[in-house]
């Protein structure tokens, strides 16, 4: 079982750390998102992760191996990734984009385009595969692009806001497919700013919330924490109210404290 761990991890920057002491793993299986302010070091956890920085001080191991030991291609055998911002400037194909994700397994052309469309299947976008992605929206974008995460076949998914700018429907389509990813086994890290569209995925109550401020991590909790609203509540400087039958809507009061 693959096994991202973050032990007493410190990341520095110019002016303060843009991560302090952070300890948390996640294992195959495990769904879990990171939440917190904007400059909160959401996004330096991923790129940590994956090996695209390496830690000022502490360890970032994948596997029982520490991250800085493994090749590219043993990390990319173990972790897929989608960034909040992929550009295509050449005007491929969805299947090409997608088949292109799949270069670690150095097989074929026409084995790599074989299972190309087998994944675009997988998030109903066979119809795009001879479509062009530079002339596609972004809903039929972000679901290629999901193919292509998914095409890599790793047990571990980290994403950065995979659903922001996407209108309700693709917002949907875009949990429904992680939640689907999630039941198959695979683990998932992924960072968001609308704790609310948790709710579309299965099981939501055991959903891991990692809330980091500051570059620390404030607290590693569930989804059905009754003392989640207070939990938000400090983490972003503003109070929240619970709203639905089962009390899992959570909206700011608008009362802002005030964020450092």
């Amino acid at each position: 079982m693959s096994t991202l761990r973050f032990r007493s991890v410190t990341l520095d920057g110019h002016e303060r750390p843009r991560l302090a002491g952070v300890d948390f793993e996640l294992s195959q299986g495990q769904c879990a998102f990171l939440i917190g302010p904007n400059g909160a070091g959401k996004s330096s956890i991923l790129r940590l992760a994956l090996g695209l920085e390496r830690p000022s001080s502490g360890q970032v191991a994948l596997g029982g191996r520490s991250l800085s030991a493994l090749a590219p291609s043993a990390r990319a055998a173990q972790v897929g990734w989608l960034p909040q911002q992929l550009t295509f400037e050449q005007a491929l194909t969805a299947l090409d984009v997608v088949a292109a994700a799949r270069y670690r397994f150095g097989e074929s052309y026409t084995r790599a385009r074989a299972r190309a469309g087998e994944w675009l299947r997988e998030v109903h976008a066979v119809e795009l595969a001879a479509r062009r992605v530079t002339r596609m929206s972004g809903g039929e974008l972000q679901r290629v692009k999901l193919a292509a995460l998914l095409a890599q076949e790793t047990p571990l998914l980290l994403l950065d806001e995979p659903a922001n700018h996407l209108d309700p429907a693709y917002q949907l389509e875009v949990y429904r497919l992680l939640g689907a990813a999630w039941r198959r086994g695979l683990g998932i890290l992924c960072v968001t700013h609308d704790i609310n569209l948790l709710r579309l995925l299965p099981d939501p109550e055991t959903i891991r919330l990692l809330g980091v401020r500051a570059g620390q991590l404030r607290f590693d909790t569930s989804y059905a924490d009754p003392a989640l609203s207070e939990r938000l509540g400090d983490l972003y400087g503003v109070a929240f109210d619970q709203f639905g039958e089962d009390q899992r809507w959570f909206l700011p009061r608008g009362d802002a404290a005030g964020l450092p």
